[in-house]
């Protein structure tokens, strides 16, 4: 009897789960939980090293700066959001908001600002204050507070760009306490056809410890100068803060001569959004004020990828590239830090000469960590688009050539192309050679991923007579092309024979 009913159940099981897999196959929606469901989510959490911890703590601080992005009250009719700070600006322990938006029901498209402030009386939000900018593009605005003055007060400030291309910066400054009328004053209201920066002075320990009064920062603004008929003349404006008038004012203005280029050139890059991205696209050096070459600070543009690579020492910081916009003597670019979502940059790029740029960049300070590189200054490009095989008659930046080695047969087409066979596996790609620091090298970037970059120092073991001719032997060495120049990986020389030419 205990055998056949172990039988008798082993075979119902079994029938059960034959019925039970076929109806799973054949009805697969009726174990889907209703639309509307909210299903927990558990997150898998990959162990990186440091990698690991700098991208959750990015995750959560982006997961709360979006929380906080919401607007205390909702907008009134036609106006729309462009971004906001929180702060405690009356000091009554509760947090206000600082909303930037504009009107669409309005055709000027002026942006405006507005606080909204906790009332404890009526214990809800309220709107109290609304303040017209000099900006009208929202892809530019860049709103943060900062002590301006030296004297702890809130100063609010709105960087963007209107209608005209000009670079704007609007200030309003806090009222004091024993004052009485709006809460924000409006202290600077400037608009440019260049650039404009936050000259910080150092302010003493004692200011840092609330004992005294620190010094005013500047306001420098960068225009063209009307009285010269060099379209690269530049004027710098400075505007200092004056306690009479309780609002900055112009105090000096310096010109700044500019170089003579062709005006074919400055027209075909100026005002040219595609123009001027294809010509800052690569790498980009430092040049100091007394004109010498630091090679422990580049720039990176990649415009296809939209990606910015800033290197400085030991760090690297990229930049998704969020917009650009034309100004008059290059591009204004817009672009947030990939590690950590708060922190965006706003990068003025003038051109300076053909080979050499000049960069001003006004961080968003929402969120500050470490101390900033001073990345304002000139730069030239490492890496010459232009006369490649004048620098150096050894080689031409492509050549016709079929090289035989321990990396495999690699093909280099006179187009720019490579194809590269190791092991039966074939890789398509672009190479050039270029040169840095009288080094030539040798980059392959593949089809597949144009972010993955191989660039080797190129060694001459032997050399044609002819120079416009490939060489017979070449030796390839893996480099890494960063903030201290090139360092060497160690991983070998590659021995490299010509085989063929076409």
């Amino acid at each position: 009897m205990t055998g056949r009913f172990v039988k008798t159940l082993t075979i119902s099981v079994f029938i059960i789960t034959i019925l039970g897999i076929g109806f799973l196959i054949l009805f697969p929606n009726a174990w889907d939980p209703p639309s509307n469901t909210v299903i927990p989510q558990s997150r898998i959490i990959v162990p990186q090293e440091l990698m690991h911890e700098l991208i959750e703590a990015s995750l959560t601080e982006h997961h709360i700066w979006a929380e906080q992005m919401i607007p205390k009250i909702p907008l009134e009719d036609g106006e729309i959001l462009i971004t906001l700070l929180n702060h405690d600006f009356n000091g009554n322990l509760h947090e206000d908001q600082i909303i930037a938006y504009r009107n669409l029901l309005e055709g000027e498209n002026t942006i405006y600002l507005t606080l909204i402030e906790y009332d404890p009386v009526i214990r809800e939000y309220r709107r109290i204050w609304n303040a017209s900018t000099a900006a009208t593009r929202p892809g530019t605005v860049s709103l943060y507070t900062q002590d301006l003055i030296g004297d702890r007060g809130i100063c609010i400030l709105l960087f963007g760009m209107n209608g005209l291309g000009e670079n704007t910066l609007t200030i309003f400054r806090g009222i004091d306490p024993e004052e009485t009328g709006p809460p924000f004053n409006k202290i600077a209201e400037i608009r440019i056809d260049g650039s404009i920066i936050i000259r910080e002075v150092e302010r003493s320990q004692a200011y840092q410890l609330g004992l005294v009064r620190g010094q005013s920062h500047s306001v420098i603004a960068y225009g063209r100068d009307w009285g010269s008929s060099n379209i690269m003349d530049q004027v710098e404006i400075s505007y200092n803060y004056s306690e009479e008038e309780r609002r900055y004012t112009q105090t000096q203005i310096t010109s700044i001569p500019g170089a003579r280029i062709e005006q074919d050139r400055v027209q075909n890059l100026l005002g040219n959004i595609n123009n001027f991205e294809e010509f800052i696209n690569g790498l980009w050096y430092y040049i100091s004020p007394q004109g010498t070459i630091d090679n422990r600070q580049f720039i990176y543009f990649d415009p296809s990828n939209k990606e910015i690579i800033f290197y400085d020492a030991e760090t690297q910081q990229i930049y998704n590239w969020e917009n650009s916009n034309a100004s008059r003597l290059g591009l204004q670019i817009r672009c947030q830090n990939t590690s950590v979502s708060n922190m965006r940059r706003t990068i003025n790029i003038e051109l300076e000469s053909l080979d050499s740029i000049r960069i001003r960049i006004e961080e968003d300070i929402r969120i500050r960590i470490g101390v900033a590189a001073p990345w304002d200054g000139s730069y030239r490009k490492a890496v010459p688009q232009v006369q490649v095989s004048q620098i150096s008659p050894s080689i031409n930046a492509h050549i016709s050539a079929v090289y035989d080695g321990t990396m495999g047969r690699l093909r280099l087409f006179p187009d720019g192309s490579f194809e590269l066979t190791t092991g039966g596996t074939i890789r398509q790609g672009n190479y050039a050679f270029f040169f840095l620091d009288d080094q030539e090298l040798l980059e392959l970037r593949s089809i597949e991923n144009q972010v993955n970059r191989e660039i080797y120092l190129v060694e001459s073991i032997e050399t044609e007579p002819e120079n416009s001719s490939p060489r017979r032997i070449i030796g390839l060495s893996r480099i890494r092309l960063g903030a201290r120049g090139i360092q060497r990986l160690h991983e070998g020389t590659i021995i490299l024979n010509l085989t063929a030419e076409y």
